[in-house]
């Protein structure tokens, strides 16, 4: 392995999204001791449950990997030395050709029984993204109920998120303790709740909630969520302004003839059209959560947020996949048109990534009179 890819390894850990990358490296590394940890594991097989699991948008040669045509797959990284990814990793695409026996030379264990393994790989791959609530709730419903700690914000997403994550907070502090509640309360509350002993540490919440134990933990687990979410499109609004700017701006490069200036010019509308159903669609469902988050800090009636914490999880899937599916094409533009760069696109090259677009928004909803004008 280059340096290059052993800074892109170290970059992939220390900065990936939490809908992008499963490290379960780093949660062996924090969480080794966790007797759930060893009870419940994500993985039978030990070296795949140190691995790293990333959705990846393929590039052209890659896609002569796979015997049917797709343009993004789960991506499994196996580290050399799991106490130092300088050293380098094996990697394979969950579904690739002879994707079993690349994963048993990468793993080198051909002895073991890897069928359950293989079922819950398979599984994350018909999953769109790798949120964590997502994640929860697919498996769960397949069988696969792994210990909790595998189901976190990533830190480098925790530590964007937690100026607004107070903000949302704050309210709950003033319902609490009065006007007079300090920033110092704030933060503290707000860092429990994040955490992974979120459930634990805020006994008194517990209470407030009128939650049993069992509850309660489901609930704060789903507040997370619903946060995360808040945040994530607050992040990404001014992003998909931006790129939305430069696709109607740019300009293929070299001999573009009339028929694909007119399909990329359909092409702009249409992706214009997805992102705008895409976000509004968002913007609903949250505000669902707004509603009931009113009526506990507002008007004092935790009945109402209870309720709304419990049926949460029936909301997750089409808020985290159609975040999931933004920020995928959000990075993926700009890992072609790097910021600051002019484009170096040909038209044919431009008119499959257009497709590529149109078709990774095509399965949102369309509420009623959607248009660009979500974002600006």
């Amino acid at each position: 392995m280059s340096a290059g890819e052993a800074r892109s390894l170290n970059a992939l850990e220390n900065s990936a999204s939490t809908s992008r990358v499963l490290n379960l490296r780093k949660i062996y590394l924090e969480s080794a001791e966790d007797p759930t940890y060893e009870k419940h594991p994500f993985f039978q097989n030990p070296i795949l449950n140190r691995s790293l699991i990333l959705k990846h948008r393929l590039r052209g040669n890659e896609r002569d990997d796979f015997m049917t045509p797709r343009t993004v797959a789960t991506k499994l990284v196996i580290p050399i030395d799991i106490t130092d990814l300088r050293v380098g990793a094996h990697y394979v695409f969950v579904g690739q050709k002879n994707f079993e026996k690349m994963l048993s030379g990468s793993i080198d264990k051909y002895d073991l029984n890897l069928s359950k393994d293989l079922e819950t790989l398979s599984l994350l791959d018909t999953i769109p993204t790798l949120d964590p609530f997502i994640l929860r709730e697919q498996l769960s419903r397949n069988g696969v109920k792994p210990a909790d700690c595998y189901f976190q914000i990533a830190g480098s997403d925790v530590a964007r998120m937690l100026t607004f994550a107070e903000a949302e907070i704050g309210e709950l502090v003033k319902m609490s303790v009065g006007a007079e509640g300090t920033g110092e309360q704030v933060a503290i509350l707000t860092k429990k709740l994040l955490s992974n002993n979120g459930a634990s540490e805020t006994e008194g919440l517990r209470l407030t909630l009128q939650m049993d134990r069992s509850q309660y933990r489901e609930g704060i687990f789903c507040w997370k969520a619903f946060l995360y979410y808040k945040w994530q499109l607050k992040d990404l609004l001014p992003k998909v302004k931006v790129v939305m700017s430069e696709i109607d701006l740019v300009v293929p490069r070299g001999h573009v003839s009339s028929e694909q200036k007119r399909e990329i010019s359909d092409m702009r509308k249409n992706i214009s059209r997805g992102f705008g159903r895409a976000i509004k669609s968002v913007s609903a469902t949250l505000s669902i959560y707004d509603t009931a988050y009113h009526a506990l800090t507002k008007h004092s009636d935790p009945l109402v947020f209870k309720n709304f914490l419990l049926s949460a999880p029936e909301l997750f899937s089409a808020l985290g996949e159609r975040l999931g599916a933004v920020e995928h094409l959000l990075s993926f533009w700009r890992y072609r048109v790097p910021m600051g760069n002019r484009p170096q696109i040909t038209g044919d090259d431009l008119i499959d990534m257009f497709s590529d677009f149109e078709n990774s928004l095509e399965s949102v909803t369309e509420p009623q009179g959607a248009d660009k004008s979500v974002w600006g």
